[in-house]
């Protein structure tokens, strides 16, 4: 649009790059600015600011740009650069003796979890050891384009040694399913082996039985359906304990449990792995009391001792007051 036209400059550079055997030219920098009526420093400006566009020309086949930073440095990205070094040029933005070749080191490329890794044109590829580097090279050399993302045994960024949290299985029905059944894989199955053993290093034994009570009193109305924890109509004695002192509760979360009839720090100690299940379903938010490990500290502090985050709620709540 009118007086828009600069914000199309990084996409038609990228284009002209394209066009241009992997490189921007001087003249293909005007051309640009002449098509967006800037000047030509302005143009100039952004096309040497960013390492995404070559300011002379690069391999054929691939111009490597090795990620240098932190954490890829720390993972093997120097064997990376020497490795360029021996096979490309010595120096970097020099062609290889065929011309088929270049490679330059880079500031950081946005997957540090996978370092090290390194960008060829477009894509990029990760998780590289100095064999896996070779790999490659040499599939460029012979004109193939090689599968980008990790180069190992691994989905995207997931961990490499399996998950170390958010074990719970998603509750979804994949298209190619039956209605009502979970996907029976490997992942599933692991996930819900991890489920389970965390549920039983957490919940007391005692804890695990079924609480399926009826109590009647003047002062209180238990209900207890399924795998529904005990709930009262109301605080004992009109004063609901503050279960914001267990971490992982804040005002929100307790006044959400005080609508399901959640007052007591005694109440949440004897919940049982169905009473689990089922406030995680309520809230929606599975798996963070076993996370935040809510029964134990629900059982410290029925029994008038102090957590650790106990002290510090207790603050929080008399600097409001006072305020």
């Amino acid at each position: 649009p009118e007086g828009k036209q600069r914000s199309a400059v990084i996409p038609l550079l990228w284009r002209a790059q394209e066009q241009n055997d992997g490189w921007t030219s001087e003249p293909a920098m005007r051309t640009v600015a002449d098509m967006l009526d800037m000047a030509y420093i302005r143009v100039y400006e952004v096309a040497t600011f960013y390492t995404m566009f070559q300011l002379s020309p690069v391999g054929k086949k691939a111009h490597v740009q090795v990620c240098g930073t932190t954490p890829c440095m720390l993972r093997g990205a120097k064997e990376l650069i020497e490795i360029c070094k021996r096979r490309i040029a010595k120096t970097p933005h020099t062609l290889s003796t065929n011309g088929d070749f270049s490679w330059e080191e880079v500031e950081c490329l946005g997957a540090c979890v996978n370092a090290p890794m390194i960008q060829i044109f477009k894509d990029t590829y990760e998780d590289l050891d100095e064999k896996a580097m070779e790999d490659l090279l040499d599939a460029f050399a012979r004109g193939e384009t090689p599968i980008s993302g990790p180069q190992i045994e691994r989905d995207f960024s997931c961990p490499e040694g399996g998950l170390t949290s958010l074990f719970e299985v998603p509750e979804y029905v994949p298209l190619n399913l039956e209605m009502g059944k979970k996907p029976e894989n490997d992942l599933a199955k692991a996930a819900t082996m991890q489920v389970s053993q965390k549920l039983d290093e957490t919940i007391d034994e005692e804890a695990l039985k079924d609480q399926v009570s009826e109590v009647s009193t003047t002062n209180e109305q238990v209900r207890t359906v399924g795998g529904k924890p005990s709930q009262l109509e109301a605080p004992r004695n009109g004063q609901a304990d503050d279960l914001k002192m267990i971490k992982g509760i804040g005002p929100k979360l307790e006044q959400m449990l005080n609508e399901l009839g959640i007052y007591h720090f005694d109440q949440i100690a004897n919940w049982s792995r169905d009473n689990v299940a089922w406030v995680d379903q309520s809230l929606s938010f599975k798996g963070r009391i076993v996370r935040e490990d809510w029964l134990n500290q629900a059982e410290t502090l029925a029994k008038g001792q102090e957590t650790e985050i106990a002290p510090r709620a207790s603050y929080d709540v008399q600097s409001k007051e006072e305020a």
